[in-house]
């Protein structure tokens, strides 16, 4: 995704208070479609139960139409990384799937994603999934005004690395407000105290990609669907976060997911 560079987008407590509400429907979205994930059903059904839920709540979904993606969630299973198109496929038990979802209302986006275990998943996925949602958590930790998003992708990569598992190069986290992906881009790798600057009023999304193997990935023909090249499982989990002059709030929530 190209983002233009140099352009930091500084938001207020106001602008910040309406991204949270914009976030917020996110967080119920996902524990809505959470509600629905077995083995068994089909991913059309998590798009468009997420699609209905987002419009009752008079906002729309920010990924439908978005350079062409025709869906409004993202669901992405097994070894697909990000983007994955939900269509006829079905939930098979031992599978793992990400659901990354966007949100807009009153002129700012919401968007995070989370992903969850279908029936019953192996030792090795439930792992990848705990270490995964660590490492989220490691990278918040170093979002912090004065420090660098290289201090986030550093933290994050000598986390997972440890375990032996990939790190995808290809994608990153964004900025995000007024628009779906802004200026800067937040790696999950890389040299601590280098890239841009972290500074008061920035609103940006932290968003791990791991690999159970090799950090490789490529895309499908439709352009949009990202694999792993060794076909072994990814796991996905993204916050979105406002740096304040209270400090760094997490203005995603995943209360509604795991409190279900």
């Amino acid at each position: 995704m190209k983002i233009r560079k140099n352009k930091y987008k500084i938001y207020d407590t106001e602008e910040i208070q309406l991204i949270r509400e914009s976030s917020l429907i996110v967080g119920k979205t996902l524990a809505e479609v959470a509600k629905r994930i077995a083995p068994g059903v089909p991913l059309m059904l998590l798009n468009r139960i997420a699609d209905e839920f987002i419009r009752d709540h008079k906002a729309e979904p920010s990924f439908k139409g978005y350079r062409g993606f025709p869906s409004s969630i993202c669901v992405s299973v097994n070894e697909v990384v990000v983007h994955g198109i939900p269509g006829n496929q079905i939930l098979q038990d031992g599978d793992i799937v990400s659901i990354d979802c966007g949100v807009y209302k009153n002129g700012f986006h919401g968007d995070y994603a989370y992903t969850f275990p279908v029936g019953n998943i192996s030792v090795e996925k439930q792992l990848l999934l705990e270490r995964t949602k660590k490492s989220l958590f490691t990278g918040i930790e170093q979002a912090k005004v004065g420090n660098t998003t290289g201090d986030i992708g550093n933290a994050i990569q000598r986390y997972v690395e440890s375990f032996g598992y990939g790190v995808v190069r290809d994608l990153c986290g964004h900025g995000c407000g007024r628009n779906l992906h802004e200026f800067p881009e937040v790696p999950n790798f890389g040299k601590a105290k280098q890239g841009p600057l972290l500074k008061t009023g920035m609103v940006i999304c932290i968003e791990p990609m791991i690999n159970r193997g090799t950090y490789k990935v490529k895309t499908d023909p439709d352009g949009w669907t990202v694999r792993t090249i060794d076909r072994k499982p990814s796991a996905h989990f993204e916050h979105q976060i406002a740096l304040t002059e209270k400090g760094t709030e997490i203005l995603s929530t995943y209360e509604f997911i795991e409190n279900n």
